[in-house]
């Protein structure tokens, strides 16, 4: 009786991550579905190994080379997918993460990175467009230009690449959307960046940042367009760039008055009070509905929402209590969930690792040097240039979003898909030691600039 007892304690033990829910049909042979504690008991587990990685690979990356936490937790969403852990260790990854759950992850990662937008949005300076604008939209048009002139050039060769782009895409579309990404500049990373190197208050450091801005800006507008026209019609258009630039409108001179008495509140009460974090994050939830609803993307609610937020005591105190969890415990999901979609192993043939690394190459030289060249035109030093250059390459976070917009709406393949995480990855891992050699190592030597700071999670 005892044995028995425990071999069916041994036997559920090792079922845990199957599935319990009734057959998917009415044949008593068919798989069992998932049932909803199914789902909770792979959500949790889920959550602990992906905590456990991203702090895992962002200490090694920070240790070994320097690198920010988050660019460890992008390397991390990799090493989970199919491309490393998958491959050494098929049979754990998909109990792990079945196919059943990741809709489950999604809506996590969703709302991570929506929220780490809004919180993006609260530390959105205007300051920084205005004492730098005119060599800043110099560089930034260059940074532009240069990276659309290539995707002009090589996107015909790659829409005849199979399982690149989706198929009947139309090379306009094409070539919107690949320009978009390599034109990327990640904000919130350069901001990171800048402030980890010390040129906060640089005159490199706020040219770059402003560029930076600009550029992030024009690459989102251009994803806008092409989610707009890759729809169901022309109401589909009209109602994403209509309903996305109405809501702007609304938030920045509507919204914006009505959320300074919340400020005021709690720069009277001297804190945020557990009710006003709830009509906040109400708003945050709402902002991102209404972009999703229009067919643009949450992100896009949450950090337009957040540029309208009341600065000082009342941001301040948003980013104590909200700040922590969604950078620590939600946005980790959205690298999870991007690494889950990540197939280097799709990238398996000497033309499809010539077309990565072609990309590749094609993305560095076309934001690096573009903006290198228009800095040296606008008086900068070649010193200067160089590092605006090399600051200019980072993608980030950024470019993981926009991939996986456009993955998620079918305009990209897993195949463009990986070779574009790739070129996100080593693109901002490269562009901090690449600064310090061009520029930050002679500059803190002569005493321009100070000792690297500590990096810091929240970016």
């Amino acid at each position: 009786m005892t044995s028995d007892i425990l071999s069916s304690a041994i036997s559920t033990a090792a079922n845990i991550l199957s599935p319990h829910g009734p057959p998917a049909a009415a044949v008593t042979a068919a798989a069992k579905t998932y049932a909803p504690g199914d789902f909770s008991v792979h959500f949790f587990l889920q959550l602990a190994v992906i905590l456990l990685a991203c702090r895992v690979v962002g200490w090694l990356g920070k240790t070994l080379l320097a690198q920010p936490q988050v660019v460890g937790e992008m390397i991390a969403g990799v090493v989970l997918g199919p491309s490393l852990l998958g491959l050494v260790f098929p049979d754990f990854t998909a109990a792990l993460f079945p196919p059943q759950t990741k809709n489950v992850l999604y809506v996590g990662a969703q709302f991570g990175v929506g929220l780490y937008m809004f919180m993006v949005g609260t530390s959105f300076q205007a300051g920084h467009f205005k004492s730098k604008a005119k060599s800043a939209f110099a560089v930034s048009l260059s940074g532009i230009v240069a990276p659309f002139l290539i995707a002009v050039a090589i996107t015909p060769f790659l829409l005849t690449v199979p399982g690149l782009f989706a198929k009947g895409i139309s090379q306009a579309n094409a070539t919107l959307f690949l320009g978009a990404c390599i034109a990327l500049t990640a904000f919130p990373m350069l901001a990171r960046i800048i402030k980890e190197t010390g040129l906060s208050n640089s005159s490199l450091g706020t040219l770059s940042l402003t560029a930076g801005a600009f550029d992030d800006a024009a690459s989102w507008c251009v994803l806008a367009v092409v989610l707009a026209t890759f729809g169901a019609g022309p109401g589909v258009a009209v109602l994403a760039i209509g309903g996305g630039l109405l809501f702007a409108l609304f938030v920045i001179f509507v919204g914006r008055p009505l959320l300074k008495p919340l400020g005021r509140m709690v720069e009277r009460r001297g804190e945020m009070s557990l009710t006003m974090l709830a009509v906040v994050l109400m708003l945050f939830c709402m902002a991102a509905f209404v972009m999703d609803a229009v067919g643009i993307h949450a992100i896009f609610g949450g950090f337009i929402l957040g540029t309208a937020m009341p600065r000082g005591k009342f941001v301040d105190e948003l980013k104590k209590k909200v700040e922590p969890i969604a950078v620590v415990l939600l946005l980790p999901m959205f690298f999870t969930y991007s690494g889950l979609n990540t197939r280097m192993d799709m990238v398996n043939s000497p033309q499809l690792l010539l077309i990565a690394g072609g990309i590749l190459v094609a993305s560095i030289v076309a934001k690096g040097v573009a903006c290198y060249a228009a800095a040296r035109l606008c008086g900068e030093d070649n010193r200067t240039a160089l590092g605006i250059g090399a600051l200019m390459n980072s993608r980030g976070l950024m470019e993981l979003i926009i991939i996986n917009i456009g993955l998620q709406k079918g305009i990209i393949g897993p195949t463009l898909f990986s070779m574009l995480v790739l070129m996100a990855i080593v693109t901002t891992v490269m562009a901090s030691p690449l600064f310090e050699a061009v520029y930050g190592r002679k500059a803190r030597a002569s005493g321009e600039l100070g000792a690297l700071g500590d990096v810091s999670p929240a970016e």
